[in-house]
């Protein structure tokens, strides 16, 4: 079974993020979402909700895919959860050459972790290589439309964390 594990903070999910995961499915028969706990980043939504939101967006993948998908939060090394769980692959999204910059650092320091495990980029598709999560919080915060860049539910919930639910 091929297992590829998709780490990040997904505070919150993107339509990015899900772009992402539906074209991992084609690569693996599982696909761990690693929901990193990063006290460092302070995100908005607590553990719990980005791993809601993202098993509620995840259903109708799996289901459309056939591939199974598991929400799984980590605290420790990327490289030791894609061990915790099996994975053979990290899957990252890149959006821009600054992500790659980045990236390319973090796969260097991997392999000498663990060089049996691979990673794969996937580049962004063109309408999502805008969206961050960052910049998500910041647009709703300040009173903007993000339905362009996030799903139903997830503006929803963001909205009423922002306290927003009218914008």
């Amino acid at each position: 079974m091929r297992v590829g594990l998709y780490p990040g903070t997904f505070d919150p999910v993107t339509l990015g993020h899900t772009d992402i995961i539906r074209r991992a499915c084609r690569l693996v028969d599982r696909l761990v979402i690693g929901v990193a706990i990063n006290r460092d980043k302070g995100p908005l939504f607590p553990l719990d909700a980005r791993v809601a939101m993202l098993e509620d967006e995840c259903v109708a993948i799996a289901a459309a895919t056939g591939t199974e998908i598991l929400v799984h939060p980590f605290e420790n090394l990327l490289i030791n959860c894609a061990r915790d769980v099996g994975a053979g692959v990290i899957i990252r999204g890149l959006r821009a050459v600054a992500d790659f910059e980045y990236e390319f650092q973090m796969v260097g320091m991997n392999r000498a972790l663990d060089n049996s495990i691979e990673t794969v980029f996937l580049m962004a598709d063109a309408k999502n290589q805008a969206i961050a999560s960052k910049l998500v919080k910041e647009i709703a915060r300040l009173g903007g439309d993000v339905s362009r860049f996030v799903p139903p539910a997830v503006k929803e919930a963001l909205l009423r964390r922002l306290g927003a639910a009218d914008v």
